[in-house]
């Protein structure tokens, strides 16, 4: 049975929390906390396999409650919970980077249909499901021989030049993705496509923090918009993001086609967009995420001749995506989160410089 805390000021959304996590008979609301300090002092003796935590809140508000509770309980799921709204999506995004595991949007009043309801049921209980087994998964695994080093010579001869660099993620991407960046030189010659499963305002505030950490050019794409190197484009939650090639040059394009994976924007269709203009030319990387999004656009890129990397079971909140393509036979490496930067640098770095040398933190494990 997994246990959950729920952490709300508010008791109509803890009664709504509460009847939308029994619906799950492998759940059980074993508490609730109206503030953050109430539900600090309620840790050790409910033990919770997740805490449901609301983001605003009187006494002790939600980021700092998640900053407190890292210092003892630095891998317990903490899903915050907050409003569709420009605040709440900014509030939401400094939850994670304080340690927060990943976040679910409160429906509105719009979406307070029995459908809209039950998509939120849904979420709500497939996350945090995820989140207890996937915390399984990185507690278990270990740093394997998948993640041994080709030897150069084999790595040089087997790869082509890097034109374009697309990136998927779902849960625990916001902060896999400014971990990976932090490690990515900001002149990067290459363009860079991002696919994170959120909701618009959400991309768009993920966006303006990227820009802000990493010395990139972040952007929400938009609809028909040049595609430039060295500058970073993020789908907008709820549109695909394709690339195709005009008079202009190569250029962003987003629709609202039907979801694939249940997810708009999907990490298929970036991919599949991406070898079919830039063929070999792409390196695809497949971080932390929940679902198979991803894999069907890995063959689509290794089909065209180009290379998929994956981040490991052991670095990553959720392991399904990444482990989606290492099953298919796609993955060219597997590797930890940290060594990912220095991955995909050099593949393209080399491509633009002759044989280069591997980074010298490329072959260290992490400890």
């Amino acid at each position: 049975m997994i246990r959950v805390l729920i952490v709300d000021d508010s008791v109509v959304v803890r009664r709504s929390l509460s009847d939308a996590l029994a619906s799950d008979p492998e759940i059980s609301v074993v508490g609730c906390a109206a503030n953050g300090s109430i539900a600090l002092q309620k840790l050790t003796q409910l033990n919770p396999d997740v805490v449901l935590l609301d983001v605003e809140m009187p006494q002790m508000d939600g980021i700092e409650t998640v900053r407190r509770l890292r210092k003892d309980w630095p891998r317990l799921p903490v899903i915050m919970c907050s409003a569709l709204t420009e605040r709440g999506a900014n509030v939401t995004l400094r939850a994670l980077a304080a340690g927060a595991t990943d976040y679910v949007a409160k429906p509105t009043a719009a979406a307070g249909s029995l459908a809209g309801l039950a998509a939120f049921t849904n979420d709500l209980v497939a996350k945090v499901k995820a989140l207890v087994k996937g915390r399984a998964v990185s507690q278990s695994a270990a740093l394997g021989p998948v993640a041994d080093l080709l030897s150069l010579a084999d790595r040089q001869r087997l790869r082509p030049a890097v034109a374009a660099l697309g990136i998927g993620c779902s849960t625990g991407g916001p902060n896999a993705l400014a971990a990976l960046f932090e490690r990515i030189p900001a002149d990067l010659p290459v363009p860079i496509f991002i696919v994170q499963h959120m909701p618009r305002l959400f991309t768009k505030i993920l966006a303006e923090r990227l820009s802000w950490t990493s010395g990139f050019t972040v952007i929400e794409a938009a609809h028909a918009s040049k595609v430039e190197s060295g500058h970073v484009y993020i789908a907008p939650g709820d549109h695909h993001m394709t690339v195709a090639v005009q008079r202009s040059g190569i250029v962003t394009l987003l629709n609202q086609d039907p979801a694939e994976n249940s997810c708009r924007p999907a990490v298929d269709v970036l991919f599949r967009s991406l070898a079919r203009v830039y063929g070999a030319g792409v390196l695809g990387c497949v971080l932390t995420g929940m679902g198979g999004d991803g894999a069907r656009g890995a063959r689509n890129i290794v089909d065209a001749g180009g290379v998929v990397v994956v981040q490991s079971a052991e670095t990553c909140v959720v392991p399904s995506m990444p482990g989606a393509v290492v099953a298919a036979g796609l993955a060219d490496r597997v590797l930890p989160l940290a060594q990912l930067a220095a991955e995909l640098v050099w593949r393209v770095q080399r491509s633009r410089a002759g044989l280069a040398r591997a980074p010298d933190n490329l072959a260290q494990r992490e400890t």
